[in-house]
C-alpha cells in the first residue's frame, strides 16, 4: 500500500508518492480525479492488486467513497515521464474508524 503517513485525493504529498490537485479535469469529467505518482517500486508492489478483475490499486483517501463510485485516476509509475490514465472503480472503502490500525483509503478496480 502507499505511505500510510497521510492520505491521498487531491493534493497531498507523500513519501513514496504524491497527489495533485485535477480539479478542472473533475469538473468537465462529473467523476472525481486522483493523481497518483508513485516513486517507489517496493510502493508499487504493496499497493497494486492483481487479484482483482483487470486489476487494482490501494490508494490512501481522507475523501468519503461510496462502493461502485467510478473516479479517473492518472497514474505515473516509478520511472514513467508520462501519467497513464486509468478509469477505475471503487470496489472497496476502508474509513477512518477501522481496526486493526488499517489505514484509511480506497481500492480501486482498474475498467480498462
Amino acid at each position: 500500500m502507499l505511505p500510510m503517513g497521510e492520505t491521498c485525493k487531491r493534493q497531498t504529498k507523500y513519501s513514496g508518492s504524491s497527489c495533485i490537485d485535477n480539479s478542472e479535469l473533475e469538473q468537465k469529467s462529473g467523476h472525481s480525479v486522483l493523481s497518483v505518482s508513485i516513486k517507489e517500486l517496493s510502493v508499487l508492489y504493496s499497493s497494486y492488486m492483481p487479484f482483482i478483475k483487470n486489476g487494482g490499486i490501494f490508494i490512501p483517501a481522507a475523501d468519503k467513497y461510496e462502493i461502485s463510485d467510478e473516479v479517473f485516476l492518472l497514474l505515473k509509475l516509478v520511472n514513467d515521464k508520462e501519467q497513464i490514465p486509468v478509469n477505475a472503480k471503487v470496489i472497496w472503502v476502508t474509513p477512518k474508524q477501522a481496526q486493526v490500525k488499517r489505514p484509511s483509503g480506497i481500492g480501486l478496480q482498474f475498467l480498462e
